[in-house]
């Protein structure tokens, strides 16, 4: 059996009620979230925020509490995890830069985090207002950025997790990108 088919499997145990199914499910994905994180962090300022494990590790947490979920397949699972990837990176910048303004102290150990420069901060929520503006009046554009700039999920992986055709994923993924770029340089 393809180890697609057997995160598929676990997955689908887990939302049946097998609790057991997420202890499978961890050597199966942490890989795969790694390699996520990473794409994610190489596109970001090098004395960004948080390490690639820490990224993972927040976002395995999240993943594992989510009990309502109806898994469908792998790549839901990582599109959901992208999701949570830009939240986590959202609420610590927000963190930090409340932080910096007299705020309750964020306490992480030295080895987890590297310095996130105000500029990269700003960055992180702005993308973020910008993707939340564009969600307002078209959830698709927004849930494909999100998919392939967090994730680095394929068009191939957006198409299947939206039902929509790969060229309709193309176009959708070209006119937001355009969107963004002009809504980010206001």
């Amino acid at each position: 059996m393809s180890e697609s088919f057997n995160i598929t499997d676990l997955l689908l145990s887990w939302s049946n009620g097998d609790d057991s199914a997420v202890d499978k499910l961890m050597p199966l994905v942490e890989a795969e979230l790694h390699r996520l994180a990473s794409r994610y962090m190489r596109r970001e300022n090098a004395s960004h925020t948080l390490q690639t494990t820490a990224l993972v590790n927040e976002a395995y947490l999240k993943l594992i509490d989510q009990r309502a979920v109806n898994w469908q397949n792998r790549t839901h699972f990582f599109a959901l995890a992208s999701k949570i990837m830009r939240r986590v990176l959202l609420d610590y910048a927000k963190s930090q830069k409340r932080a910096k303004r007299g705020g309750k102290a964020l306490h992480l150990d030295i080895s987890e985090v590297s310095v996130m420069t105000p500029a990269i901060k700003e960055e992180i929520i702005d993308l973020d207002r910008a993707l939340t503006k564009l969600a307002e009046f078209d959830a698709t554009k927004s849930r494909i950025v999100e998919m392939r700039y967090f994730a680095g999920l394929s068009i191939e992986e957006i198409a299947e997790v939206l039902k929509i055709a790969p060229i309709t994923v193309i176009r959708h993924w070209n006119l937001a990108k355009a969107w963004l770029r002009l809504e980010l340089e206001k």
